[in-house]
C-alpha cells in the first residue's frame, strides 16, 4: 500500500513529467480571427449579414445535396463530387463540408472547396479522429527524458503510472493504449483531475492545442467561437474544445481558419503555407525578403516580423524591428511609427500602413521588384514529425493534393 502523502507526490511527479511531455507533442500559431473592410477588394470571406446571423441559428443545416451553383470563379457543386474516392462515409463528410461553407457564408468555389478538401486529406486522410502512429512510444520516450530533466526518481516515475485513473485504468495502460491526440487530452484531463487545484492551476493550458480531421488550433476556434457572431451549426451542449475532435466541429473551424479571412494573395499555395504558420505569414515573409533586398542584412524567413511572448504580447528587439529601425531615416518614420505599424503585422490593415508602402517604395528607388507573398522557411519540431517537415514542405504537399481535387472538378464537368 503507498501512504497517502506519497501517493500525492507520484501524482505530482507524474503531472510534472506528463505536463512536460504533452507540451513536447503538440504546438501551432495562434493568431486572431480578422475582418475584411467592405472599399477593398480581398480573396476571402463575405461577411454575414445581421439578418444571416439570426436566420441561421433557426435552421443552420441545409447540407448541397444534388445541387449546382454558379459563381464568378465557375461551376460550384456538392462537396461529394470532389472529394476522394474511398474514403469512408463520403456523404457524411460532404455535407459538413457544405454546412461549414453556408454557415460561415464563404463562397463554395470548386477552389475553396478543394482547398478544404486538400488540407483535410494532408492532416486526417479523411480519418474523423486521426491516429498518430506510434505514439504511446514516443510519449515513453519523452517521459524518460523529462523524468531526467526534473530529478525524477524512475522508481517514482514507475510507481506513479501504476496508480488507476479515473476511467478505472492505470496512466501506464492508458499510455499503452493511447492512439489519437483526443486519447491523450483525454488522460491529461483526467490526470488533471486528480491533482490538488489541478482544474484551477492547469486547465487553461491543456497543451492539446489542436484536433480533429484538419488539426485545427483549439485556442482559434475557442476565440472564433465567441468573437465572430457567427453561430455553430451544431449547438448540442458540448465544448468547443470537444467540438473541435469531431468532425464536424474540426471541419467547421478549420475552414474558418484557412479561407475565413482576407487576403491579396494570387496563389492557393500561401493559404495553406499560412494555415500552418499562422495567418499572413505569407505576406510577411515576402515583407521580409524585400527587406533583405533593400538593406543587405541577413534575416529569418519566418513571416514573424515581432517577437512575442508565451502569452500572444509583442516584445521588443525582433530581427526585422532592428533593420527597419536601422533604416528609418530612408523610410521617412520613427522608431515609434514603425513599432507601431509592425504590430497590425496579423492584420490585413499592415498592408495599409506606411511602413508597408514606404519599404516598397524604396525597393523600388533600389531598382528591387514589388511586396510579393513568399512561402516560409520554417521547420516543423515535434515528437511526431520525423521526416523533417517544413511550411514549405507542407505547402506544397497541400497544394498538390489541391491540384488533384481541381482536376476532379474538370472531369465532373467535360
Amino acid at each position: 500500500m503507498v501512504h497517502a502523502g506519497k501517493y500525492r507526490f507520484l501524482k505530482i511527479g507524474l503531472a510534472a513529467a506528463l505536463g512536460g511531455v504533452l507540451q513536447a507533442c503538440t504546438s501551432q500559431s495562434i493568431l486572431p480571427m480578422e475582418h475584411p473592410n467592405s472599399d477593398d477588394v480581398w480573396q476571402g470571406v463575405a461577411l454575414p449579414s445581421q439578418e444571416d446571423k439570426t436566420s441561421r441559428k433557426t435552421d443552420p443545416v441545409q447540407p448541397y445535396r444534388n445541387r449546382t451553383r454558379t459563381s464568378a470563379s465557375g461551376t460550384v457543386t456538392d462537396p461529394l463530387g470532389l472529394l476522394p474516392s474511398g474514403i469512408s462515409d463520403a456523404r457524411g463528410w460532404g455535407e459538413d463540408i457544405a454546412v461549414a461553407f453556408k454557415t460561415l457564408n464563404i463562397e463554395p468555389s470548386i477552389e475553396n472547396q478543394c482547398a478544404a478538401i486538400a488540407v483535410i486529406a494532408q492532416e486526417s486522410s479523411f480519418q474523423a479522429t486521426p491516429t498518430v502512429q506510434g505514439l504511446a512510444h514516443i510519449i515513453r520516450n519523452e517521459l524518460e527524458k523529462r523524468r531526467a530533466q526534473y530529478h525524477i526518481p524512475k522508481a517514482v516515475l514507475e510507481a506513479a503510472l501504476s496508480v488507476k485513473s479515473p476511467d478505472g485504468r492505470s496512466y501506464d495502460s492508458r499510455i499503452a493504449g493511447l492512439r489519437t491526440e483526443n486519447d491523450l487530452n483525454r488522460l491529461y484531463d483526467d490526470m488533471l483531475s486528480e491533482l490538488p487545484l489541478g482544474k484551477t492551476l492547469f486547465a487553461s493550458r491543456n497543451p492539446i492545442r489542436t484536433g480533429g480531421p484538419m488539426q485545427v488550433s483549439v485556442a482559434f476556434a475557442e476565440q472564433f467561437h465567441q468573437e465572430s457572431h457567427i453561430p455553430y451549426p451544431y449547438g448540442d451542449g458540448t465544448s468547443v474544445r470537444d467540438e473541435v475532435f469531431s468532425r464536424k466541429g474540426g471541419v467547421f473551424f478549420g475552414i474558418a481558419y484557412l479561407l475565413g479571412y482576407p487576403v491579396k494573395y494570387d496563389q492557393m499555395i500561401y493559404r495553406f503555407a499560412d494555415y500552418n504558420a499562422g495567418r499572413y505569414s505569407s505576406r510577411n515573409t515576402g515583407f521580409q525578403k524585400t527587406l533583405i533586398e533593400v538593406s543587405g542584412n541577413h534575416l529569418a524567413l519566418d513571416g514573424d516580423l515581432l517577437r512575442y511572448d508565451d502569452e500572444g504580447k509583442p516584445r521588443p528587439g525582433s530581427e526585422t524591428q532592428t533593420i527597419l529601425t536601422d533604416l528609418r531615416a530612408e523610410l521617412g518614420l520613427s522608431e515609434a511609427e514603425i513599432r507601431e505599424d509592425l504590430s497590425r503585422e496579423k492584420t490585413p490593415d499592415f498592408e495599409r500602413t506606411k511602413l508597408y508602402s514606404r519599404l516598397e517604395a524604396l525597393a523600388l528607388r533600389k531598382g528591387r521588384t514589388p511586396i510579393r507573398p513568399a512561402l516560409p522557411e520554417i521547420r516543423l519540431i515535434s515528437p511526431k514529425i520525423t521526416s523533417g517537415l517544413t511550411t514549405q514542405g507542407f505547402a506544397r504537399k497541400v497544394e498538390s493534393r489541391y491540384r488533384q481535387c481541381l482536376k476532379r472538378a474538370n472531369r465532373d464537368h467535360v
